[in-house]
């Protein structure tokens, strides 16, 4: 079977998506694999991780909705990001960012839905509880703000890849409140509550380098 043709990188994406950060003890958390060179970033027994519910759409080179985790890790002498699971509703875009930049992304089915101060998340999986979401907005900033970043991940070869991430968007502060099941691949966030809890709304991105 031919894998799906995928845009080029960089990858223009536009929507809306939910950030959290998280604070999870790291005995609880999978020996997930990392890039060379890198090892979880831990500080008081307990590893930082950012989830990542997002609605591409409009005018970005894809339409597709995911749930990501990536956690923070030491890259050198630098502190980056890598992800460690990812979902997605689209083959192009699973096979994109799998064979692009060693992202580990996976099908599901993924629901959306935002209404007036509250957005419904959803990730369906085979065999498994599903996770569900809800994120309350407290405070909705008018202007839009800029901010970069990049992920360290491991490309098919084994060779390690550093993703630069440009976006803009209008940000808003509020709260996530994440469910789940004992035997789902994110166990291990059921029972937490995120430090920190943000909506970019309207975001412009750049992933990739050219």
């Amino acid at each position: 079977m031919t894998a799906p043709v995928f845009p080029p990188a960089p990858w223009q994406l536009t929507g809306d998506m939910i950030i959290s950060v998280w604070r999870i003890p790291a005995a609880e958390l999978p020996p997930w694999p990392l890039p060379p060179g890198s090892r979880p970033w831990i500080t008081r027994r307990r590893s930082t991780l950012v989830t990542f519910w997002v609605d591409y759409r409009g005018e970005g080179v894809l339409s597709y909705r995911e749930f990501l985790i990536a956690q923070a890790v030491r890259h050198g002498h630098r502190t980056a990001v890598s992800t460690v699971a990812a979902w997605v509703d689209d083959e192009q875009a699973l096979h994109g960012g799998r064979t692009l930049w060693g992202i580990p992304k996976q099908l599901g089915t993924i629901n959306l839905q935002a209404g007036a101060g509250r957005t419904h998340a959803e990730l369906l999986l085979t065999d498994a509880p599903p996770v569900r979401a809800v994120h309350r907005t407290a405070l909705q900033l008018p202007v839009r703000v800029p901010a970069r970043a990049h992920l360290v991940q491991q490309l098919p070869d084994g060779a390690a890849c550093r993703v630069p991430l440009r976006i803009s968007g209008r940000p808003g502060i509020g709260r996530t409140r994440l469910t789940t099941g004992p035997s789902t691949p994110v166990s291990f966030l059921d029972g937490h509550r995120p430090l920190l809890s943000l909506t970019m709304r309207g975001f412009r991105s750049t992933v990739g380098h050219p």
